[in-house]
């Protein structure tokens, strides 16, 4: 009743806009529910982060202020609070990550933020922050672990059960330190208890999900910042508190459900979302398809739609496999004339979208090709089977992580010479000089024999380095390795490397 009080009462509309609840029509015809969408996409700060910033702001009294009021931030929260100092009138210290999409960056400055970037993760910015607020006497507010900011995320619980036109079966919320779906649960549980609330989380940043499962706050060892804006290592005391009173279930979703979730957005709205933003759709098809439900009211938050352009080549890539419109097939054919025609009238009427073909010996050919499907995991299993019995060799590589990110580029480039190359592939913080601070690291004492280095538009860079190492070397090179830091993975027995590559 606290948080019923709190949230009828906060302070949000000097800000923020009643945003609208709009039905998702071409999605509810493919799921076979209605499917409505909450659109804080469309909020002043394109994110619905501005309701609890000012909240926090409004129910601050002047001479608390005077000094100014800092957070740490990767984005959204930022955004939020320096429009809601800009409308207290005093100053706002916004600490991001290095790592922040320079679009986000950007805006806080053009709202009147004073920007410095700190750290190549949130914690790092956060530790800043708090110094910072030490020394200064600022006012630090916090980006979700306050019932003041909690209470404002909470309106749009109350907007949500006022606009809905029809009884509601779920609400599906995007989780990162939990201060949305906090108000969301608090308020719906309070008038609406029939109501399931649903939070939905990335599956390489689950803190909320492990949390829960603990029975008390962990610090996740590594967080995937794909989806930058719910990218947290731990979420709030008090978060947590009323997630686990209060929230229903929570499930995660993959980076291409993600992607494939933002094309599903742009399609019935034309409007493109951030990767939080696409969370909740993910999490709705993916609890649609697990538990075969069909005309069910299910309504999806669009969080935020801050994200840089150039990061949608890489949405867009990995939207279809995500959708599983297309499968990405690895297939040996005789090195015959006609044996790639034949292949493909096996293939049918599909869609042919990808086609890498190198010469490999007089017998045999190892062509990467994706093919497009309709008819999603059942259709992808036939195709694998009448491949099969036509006695084409065939893997599945539609959910290789090496094979999407780098292989699909590549394919083809061998090396005879190479006896003894062992295959890595690394992630690192994509920022200026990154690509030149790996290269240094790595150093000289071994030849680097494979190279490749794709920027995705993602905040994190990748590479895939074959090093020719001989094998009474190989223990100095895994120590060399682990002394680095970087986060890698050694793909030499990886089968897209072995049939392409190696």
């Amino acid at each position: 009743m606290e948080y019923l009080q709190r949230i009828q009462n906060a302070s949000v509309y000097d800000v923020a806009i009643k945003s609208p609840l709009d039905f998702a029509g071409n999605l509810s015809a493919r799921l076979h529910n209605r499917i409505w969408l909450k659109r804080e996409d469309l909020q002043p700060v394109f994110s619905f982060k501005l309701r609890g910033a000012y909240n926090k702001l409004a129910s601050l009294a002047d001479n608390e202020l005077a000094n100014g009021v800092i957070c740490s931030s990767a984005g959204n929260h930022a955004q939020g609070v320096a429009l809601a100092a800009r409308q207290r009138g005093i100053r706002a210290v916004i600490v991001m990550p290095v790592t922040t999409p320079s679009i986000k960056v950007d805006a806080v400055r053009s709202l009147g933020g004073e920007v410095i970037l700190f750290g190549d993760t949130y914690d790092d910015a956060y530790a800043h922050a708090r110094d910072l607020e030490s020394k200064h006497d600022f006012v630090f507010i916090h980006p979700f672990d306050d019932p003041e900011v909690i209470a404002g995320q909470g309106t749009v619980a109350v907007e949500i059960l006022q606009q809905a036109s029809e009884p509601i079966d779920a609400i599906f919320v995007p989780i990162g330190g939990g201060g949305l779906i906090a108000g969301i649960a608090a308020y719906v549980k309070a008038v609406r208890p029939d109501i399931r609330i649903i939070g939905v989380e990335p599956d390489d940043s689950s803190a909320m999900r492990d949390s829960i499962a603990a029975g008390e706050p962990v610090v996740l060892d590594h967080v995937g910042i794909f989806a930058d804006g719910v990218a947290v290592r731990r979420v709030g005391d008090e978060t947590f508190r009323l997630c686990q009173k209060y929230v229903d279930e929570i499930i995660t979703v993959d980076t291409d459900q993600i992607c494939a979730a933002i094309r599903d957005i742009f399609e019935d709205t034309r409007s493109i979302v951030e990767p939080a933003g696409g969370l909740s759709v993910a999490g709705v098809k993916k609890y649609v398809a697990e538990n075969q439900l069909k005309g069910q009211s299910f309504v999806t938050i669009n969080c935020g739609a801050n994200v840089n352009f150039d990061r949608l080549r890489h949405i867009a890539e990995r939207a279809a496999v995500g959708e599983q419109t297309e499968v990405l097939l690895a297939v040996e054919i005789p090195e015959e004339p006609g044996s790639f025609r034949h292949f493909c009238e096996l293939i049918g009427r599909r869609g042919i979208t990808e086609f890498n073909y190198r010469y490999s010996d007089s017998r045999i050919a190892h062509i990467f090709v994706g093919v497009q499907t309709s008819g999603g995991a059942e259709e992808r299993r036939t195709l694998l089977a009448e491949l099969s019995e036509a006695g084409y060799p065939v893997a599945d590589l539609s959910d290789n992580e090496m094979a999407k990110l780098h292989v699909r580029h590549m394919v083809g480039g061998r090396s005879p010479g190479i006896e003894n190359e062992r295959l890595f592939r690394f992630e690192f913080p994509e920022r200026p000089g990154a690509l030149l601070d790996f290269l240094n690291a790595i150093g000289n004492d071994w030849n680097i024999s494979l190279f490749h280095y794709r920027n995705h538009g993602s905040d994190y860079g990748r590479i895939l380095a074959g090093i020719d190492v001989p094998e009474n070397e190989t223990a100095e090179l895994e120590a060399h390795l682990a002394d680095l830091g970087y986060t890698h993975w050694e793909e030499s027995d990886n089968p897209a490397y072995t049939m392409f590559l190696s």
